[in-house]
């Protein structure tokens, strides 16, 4: 018996060695594409849940039947490590994406969405959300009312990642009734609708006017990443006098983003965030000041 166990070590070993060299050299992977998919599969059996995550980075570009049902097989194993369990489920949504035929996955989710486990409903969720899956739309939409946030945080990115512009009016729906969480997810989930910027920008400005700062200093970093804040300069104004201080702060940061000859017009509200009372909002105001005013 312990000649056995020597021998499963070594054999384990030997497997972990072979998926390390085709992990520091995807090259070679694809070269050796037939015999390294099975290799790193039974490696998957061995290592530990860093090795597996890596694994699974690997693996998840390719689009076949030889790595979806592993994937899915992670995915839905309550025993597995619950990174790993995510990092499948991010793959899974990739390779779906590339399949000819991704039906039987997408069934197989699908069901997976009623799962007991919040882990797998969420998992399955994310790894519905591809561009094209229309079909998934309908489960997904279920999911908003999920008891469980993380599995309406999981529906949401998975809804955005359809890329349907359909779904973008119920996303907005949601957020006049959604719990805080859920409306955070969908203001960080909206820029992915890029042929509704404009519509996307006034909803981020809509959202500087609530009442809970959270949102607003949420609203505010999203404006600036979809590069709303140029075409609505005025609305910023009034940021830089919130009495919310992240919220000056970010005007002030975003502000300093802009060419120095625009900052001229910032002259005095500038200058006036010299004389903040937090020393944050004070620093970005000098950033500001600096960049309108060189040296």
């Amino acid at each position: 018996m312990k000649k056995a166990k020597v021998i499963l070590f070594q054999s384990r070993a030997r497997i972990q060695k072979k998926a390390q060299v085709y992990l520091e050299d995807p090259q070679r992977f694809l070269e050796e594409r037939e015999q390294a998919v099975p290799l790193l599969l039974k490696a998957l059996k061995h290592v530990d849940p860093n090795f597996k995550s890596r694994i699974i980075l690997l693996l998840g570009g390719l689009a076949g039947k030889d790595i979806v049902w592993p994937l899915y097989n992670l995915l839905i194993d309550p025993g597995e490590d619950e990174e790993v369990r995510h990092d499948a489920a991010i793959q899974l949504s990739v390779t779906g994406s590339f399949l000819k035929n991704p039906q039987a996955l997408v069934d197989r989710l699908v069901i997976a969405l009623k799962n007991t486990d919040p882990i797998v409903r969420a998992g399955a969720a994310f790894a519905l959300g591809w561009r094209g899956n229309a079909a998934a739309a309908i489960p997904l939409i279920e999911l908003l009312y999920d008891p469980d946030e993380q599995v309406q945080q999981s529906a949401v990115n998975a809804l955005s990642n359809l890329e349907d512009d359909r779904i973008l009016g119920l996303l907005l729906d949601r957020l006049n009734h959604a719990s805080l969480e859920q409306r955070r997810s969908i203001l960080y989930n909206l820029w992915r609708f890029s042929d509704q910027r404009e519509t996307v920008a006034e909803v981020y400005l809509r959202v500087l006017e609530h009442t809970e700062d959270e949102l607003r200093v949420d609203a505010l970093v999203l404006l600036g990443m979809i590069g709303g804040m140029k075409h609505h300069l005025p609305a910023y104004r009034k940021f830089l006098e919130d009495s919310n201080a992240r919220i000056r702060e970010l005007a002030y940061k975003e502000l300093a983003g802009l060419p120095p000859q625009e900052l001229v017009g910032f002259r005095s509200d500038i200058e006036a965030g010299l004389a903040d009372p937090e020393a944050r909002v004070k620093q970005a105001a000098l950033k500001a000041f600096q960049k309108m005013s060189p040296s």
